[in-house]
């Protein structure tokens, strides 16, 4: 049996709110997709936040991997980095995706705004908010 294909994804959190974006399953997502042959998940990621939110970010520590199954019988492998955003945060909606918000923290759970937040994502955006962080970081 072959090993599921792999997806990386990006934890965004800027100002107290995470990006999200909202797929063609009524699902929210975390911005992000499947490398292309021989790319660095890394620079992978880096594109797939531009292609998808017009957003620049600086990929960070990489976060624990699950499997997601995307649909009944078809599981893809997540693979998640805390990613800082180092430009504008005025986000461009691509093709890929029918809406993106900025949820706060506060605000997260397994449904949001009437559409379901998968485990999995919600797992990743709590390592980056329980993730100790620098002096320096706190004072930014």
């Amino acid at each position: 049996m072959s090993s599921p294909p792999i997806s990386i994804k990006g934890v965004l959190i800027y100002d107290g709110s995470v990006l999200l974006l909202l797929n063609d399953r009524g699902e929210w997502d975390l911005p992000g997709g499947r490398p292309d042959e021989g790319e660095d998940h890394r620079a992978a990621l880096k594109r797939e936040v531009r292609e998808e939110a017009g957003l620049e970010v600086e990929v960070g520590a990489a976060l624990e991997g699950h499997l997601f199954e995307v649909l009944p019988g078809r599981f893809v492998r997540i693979e998640a980095f805390a990613c800082t955003l180092t430009g504008l945060r005025d986000v461009t909606l691509s093709h890929e995706h029918q809406d993106v918000r900025w949820v706060p923290l506060i605000e997260l759970g397994e449904t949001i705004a009437g559409h379901k937040l998968p485990a999995g994502y919600l797992g990743a955006i709590r390592q980056v908010i329980d993730q100790p962080r620098s002096p320096s970081a706190r004072e930014v």
